[in-house]
């Protein structure tokens, strides 16, 4: 019965080894995330909680050799964490990518902004030219909601010309 206790105490032992040779981090949706493959490369590094190698002794790096020695270990170990880490090139080609959408957005809104100039412009010298016409005396007719024309009077083109006195305040600036 001895024996048996032992075994399992052993094999019990050998899995929690296995164990925390896991990848720990927590996603975008700040859920954690357990795995033995490594977090995918939206995930920034404060984000994973644990790394296999931060908790194990690095293994060596040629198993033919078959010497155990703490002096080989140690050395393999920052090895391994600095290869967890992006490629300096990964990351001169992300900050690229993210300027190169940064200026795209940029252009966008300068797009933007020219047309809505080029908007308040056009408005503007609609605005001048009817308050010219509104100004001038002559009759002015325009079509009611059931398709028929009336002839504006004198309070309807005070009213008309006030919208367009406040166009002009609003776009011609």
């Amino acid at each position: 019965m001895k024996t048996i206790q032992i075994f399992l105490t052993v094999a019990l032992a050998s899995l929690c080894g296995v164990a925390s040779a896991q990848w720990q981090w927590i996603d975008k949706d700040g859920h954690k995330v357990f795995s033995d493959r490594a977090p995918p490369a939206e995930i920034s590094d404060k984000n994973i909680l644990k790394r296999p190698n931060s908790h194990m002794p690095a293994q060596p790096a040629a198993s033919d050799a078959g010497a155990s020695d703490t002096a080989t270990n140690a050395p393999a170990a920052p090895a391994l964490l600095a290869s967890s880490k992006p490629v300096g090139g990964l990351d001169k080609e992300l900050e690229a990518k993210k300027k190169q959408a940064q200026d795209a957005e940029a252009a966008k809104r300068k797009a933007a902004e020219v047309e809505v100039i080029k908007a308040k412009i056009e408005n503007c010298a609609r605005a001048k030219q009817a308050k010219t016409t509104l100004e001038s005396g002559v009759r002015l007719g325009r079509v009611n909601a059931s398709g028929e024309r009336e002839i504006m009077d004198d309070a309807a083109r005070s009213m008309e010309l006030k919208r367009i006195q406040g166009i002009m305040a609003k776009d011609c600036q």
